[in-house]
């Protein structure tokens, strides 16, 4: 698949222009200059034909950062076999503007100059002004307005090889696995209706309302009906978000892990703006890695960071499992913790990561560790590794911790086994009784996997306290390996009266 790269001098429109190609806001924008800094990546296609495109920070100098923009910037031009320059059709030609597009020129690739924010019949005047850069394949376009970029994409398009491109099929609709899983029960019990449980505390009934209890038989029936299955190449695919405040390193850790430099590392404080994605292969497996816009204190949120937070949001929707960075030559904070908080919100496998650890006092290592488990109670399942990702030490070993924790992440546990261990675990310790009613557990079934979600089928799910979840749980970690990730338990009844309702989303404020 060819490259194209849109290049230019910031704040000139490039990655509206890459938006537009794209045909959805991917990219984040704003009229603050140097608002993209890393090389964003992704395939659209052009008049039926597919290309990769590549949109870039800003042609600046003056410090560390924009240097570091610029070079990668360069080299991705390099790395395309389109080119289109992008200038502001507001402002007059500038030398530098010449300069930087005779050296593009000189790579002997395809190019175009393409002058943006040509809004008007009026504006198109000041369009001869840039023939002076002595090429024909000048593109007068305005892409807030849509005005002519057709004549653009016409021309992108005559760049690119012929390939045809076979529409996808419409998606359809599949039925929520809870309410499938309601279906199935609900047949094999006379049709009862079914409810959910809202909440993880004790629930007392007005009255012991003692219903038929259904057989073993009838809801292993109904199980196998409407378990999730899923393909080889799902659970060999992976989407790894690296999560974490500013400065803690997860640029540097992306870096390390791809052997290249693939995302812009600077000292500056929060120079990763938007959420940029590289998938590699490791061992017949795919795994995309996400570098994160770092986060800060919610009163310190400015200007496009706010935007930066509401992708990684995004991003950490779709994710598998998180890499939570923390700055180990440096205290732990209380944002910290917030942050690992979207970790448990999403309910995401996760490894957790203690950079600069070359920095860390080594006599200290017991202590950092015990601190770690008591800040973060609530990730006990992860496991935790210390490295440098500056000198790349035991960087390398995060690729087969995450092989192990996608393997359990994705496991299934056959359901006879579930019930020996399920029923194990309540002979050494009974489910209590409420007001001197009996809360019996008839079946469990796992019924989805990515985290592992595992269905208990009750006579009151109310009755359920959310220790006992927490003792079952622990008892499933001891007989299987689950680390890593979480294990999600849904009690489900046999008298639903209403509708069970959505979760609403939780801020980590």
């Amino acid at each position: 698949m060819k490259k194209l790269a849109i290049i230019g001098r910031p704040n000139v429109g490039k990655s509206s222009l890459f938006n537009r190609l794209l045909k959805q806001r991917d990219a984040i924008t704003s009229e603050q200059a140097g608002t993209t800094r890393d090389v964003k990546k992704r395939v659209a296609v052009v008049v039926d034909k597919e290309v990769e495109i590549l949109d870039t920070g800003g042609l600046d100098e003056g410090c560390e950062l924009f240097d570091r923009i610029k070079e990668k910037s360069l080299k991705a031009a390099h790395e395309a076999d389109i080119i289109l320059f992008m200038v502001d059709g507001k402002s007059l030609p500038e030398e530098d503007d010449k300069k930087l597009f005779y050296e593009l020129e000189s790579m002997g690739k395809a190019i175009a100059l393409v002058v943006n924010k040509i809004d008007n019949d009026k504006m198109q005047e000041k369009l001869w002004e840039y023939y002076e850069f002595g090429t024909d394949r000048i593109f007068g376009i305005s892409v807030a307005h849509n005005r002519s970029v057709l004549p653009l994409l016409n021309w992108i398009a005559s760049e690119l090889p012929d390939s045809s491109i076979v529409a996808p099929e419409p998606e359809v609709a599949e039925e929520d696995e809870m309410d499938g899983f309601d279906a199935a029960l609900r047949a094999s019990s006379d049709d009862e209706e079914f409810d959910e449980d809202e909440d993880d505390g004790f629930f007392i009934p007005e009255e012991d309302d003692e219903e038929e209890e259904t057989s073993i038989e009838a809801l292993e029936e109904a199980y196998r009906g409407i378990v999730k299955e899923y393909e080889a190449g799902d659970v060999n695919q992976m989407k790894v978000a690296i999560i974490g405040r500013v400065n803690v390193g997860k640029s540097s850790l992306l870096n390390a892990l791809l052997g290249e430099d693939r995302s812009v590392v600077s000292s500056v404080a929060g120079t990763t703006i938007d959420p940029i994605d590289e998938t590699i292969e490791y061992n017949d497996k795919k795994i995309t890695f996400i570098d994160t816009a770092g986060i800060r204190k919610r009163g310190k949120i400015l200007g496009i960071e706010k935007y930066a937070l509401m992708r990684t949001e995004e991003m950490l929707e779709t994710a598998d499992i998180a890499l939570l960075v923390l700055d180990a030559s440096q205290p732990f904070m209380d944002l910290d913790e917030k942050i690992a908080g979207f970790v448990d919100k999403n309910r995401l496998a996760c490894l957790i990561v203690l950079n600069k650890w070359d920095l860390a006092p080594r006599e200290d290592y017991d202590k950092i560790i015990a601190e770690v488990r008591d800040r973060f109670k609530f990730l006990s399942y992860a496991p935790i590794i210390t490295i440098s990702a500056q000198s790349k030490q035991r960087v390398h070993k995060i690729f087969e911790m995450l092989l192990k924790i996608n393997e359990n992440y994705s496991q299934r546990i056959p359901t006879g086994k579930l019930n020996e261990v399920i029923q194990a675990a309540m002979r050494k310790h009974i489910l209590p009784s409420i007001n001197g009613m009996n809360i019996r557990l008839y079946f469990a079934t796992q019924y989805d996997i990515r985290p592992p979600r595992i269905a208990l089928i009750m006579n009151k799910p109310q009755g359920l306290h959310f220790s006992y979840r927490r003792y079952l749980t622990n008892q499933l970690r001891e007989q299987f390996d689950f680390e890593g990730t979480p294990v999600l338990f849904k009690a489900k009844a046999k008298n639903q009266k209403k509708k069970p309702q959505p979760h609403k989303k939780r801020s980590m404020w």
